[in-house]
């Protein structure tokens, strides 16, 4: 199970190698504490999760020179790597995170902040949609768990515990358009590429805002907590699709992710793997809701999250089809 033990590492399925890695957490120091001690949880609670943290913490890293006193609370909560001014942060970022710079859209050089460097675009050749009209895709970059019914599903990051359709969408009609549907929850770090994109084909609705706190999504804070994901702020699109009904597209907002930013236009069709929006700077989720029997997830992304573990894909990487 996903963060079932307060201190073991984080382990997930990796599609491309076919093997088990494990997460190399951004800030794991700091969200250990934050959510397994006391005396963090109590900051969590006081600071962490509002609004206004993660607003000067985003402005912080879309600005230039930090002066010293701001300098030394990054410190503290060890959320960055060190530096005079955010885009100093980028080169040692990539140098420990490994990140692929042939993918990105321009150099590394010249992002001029931190943020402009966390959302960044890549190349498009970077990220291949999967074929198929009958074919859905991941809507983003991470690590996946798929629910074929989400009525029965519980346990996935603690054992017992799970949330209501109602409590996420927040409409009793939406909640029992779903009922008995499939759940996919997208968790992307911080080390990941954090644009998101439409799984499917369709005509996409306006966006609504379900406003929420701002507690991480980290398997370390919702092995407390999977109730986080209701709690948190939240997006929701729905995309009318000819093959796959209509679709949810939910993304979560999280600690030192309050900005959620949409780039589609409402009532205009979309093509599958199309640009939707971007995260700024932190770990969030991408929850995408299919209605009951209209999706059949992939084999592998089935058998990895009924053994309780998040299986590591790619945006445009096939999902499933429908059945």
């Amino acid at each position: 199970m996903v963060g079932a033990m307060s201190a073991a590492p984080i382990r997930y399925f990796d599609r491309a190698t076919r093997s088990v890695k494990t997460e190399q957490v951004y800030g794991e120091g700091w969200l250990r504490f934050g959510y397994e001690n006391p005396a963090g949880r109590l900051f969590v609670w006081l600071a962490a999760r509002r609004a206004f943290f993660s607003r000067w913490y985003g402005w912080r890293m879309s600005m230039g020179a930090l002066n010293d006193s701001e300098m030394r609370v990054f410190q503290l909560l060890r959320m960055l790597l060190g530096g005079s001014d955010s885009s100093r942060l980028v080169l040692p970022f990539i140098t420990k995170y490994n990140l692929d710079v042939d993918e990105f859209a321009k150099s590394p050089f010249d992002y001029k902040t931190f943020n402009e460097f966390f959302y960044r675009a890549l190349k498009p050749t970077a990220r291949p949609i999967a074929e198929g009209a009958r074919v859905a895709v991941f809507p983003a970059d991470g690590r996946h768990l798929a629910m074929q019914n989400v009525d029965t599903a519980a346990g996935f990051y603690v054992k017992g515990f799970k949330f209501s359709l109602l409590e996420l969408l927040g409409d009793e009609v939406l909640a029992k358009k779903f009922a008995g549907g499939a759940m996919l929850i997208s968790r992307l770090c911080p080390v990941d590429y954090h644009r998101f994109h439409f799984p499917v084909a369709g005509v996409p609705s306006d966006s609504r805002l379900i406003n929420g706190w701002l507690y991480s999504v980290s398997p370390i804070a919702l092995s407390r907590n999977v109730r986080y994901l209701v709690e948190n702020k939240r997006e929701i699109t729905l995309v009318e699709s000819p093959e796959f009904g209509t679709v949810a597209v939910i993304e979560v907002g999280a600690t030192n992710v309050g900005t959620i930013r949409q780039s589609f236009v409402p009532g205009r069709a979309v093509a599958k793997g199309a640009e939707k929006g971007m995260f700024a700077f932190g770990g969030s989720c991408v929850i995408t809701l299919f209605e009951r029997g209209r999706i059949r997830f992939d084999e592998d992304l089935v058998k990895v999250s009924g053994e309780h573990m998040e299986l590591y894909a790619k945006m445009g990487e096939r999902l499933g089809e429908e059945p």
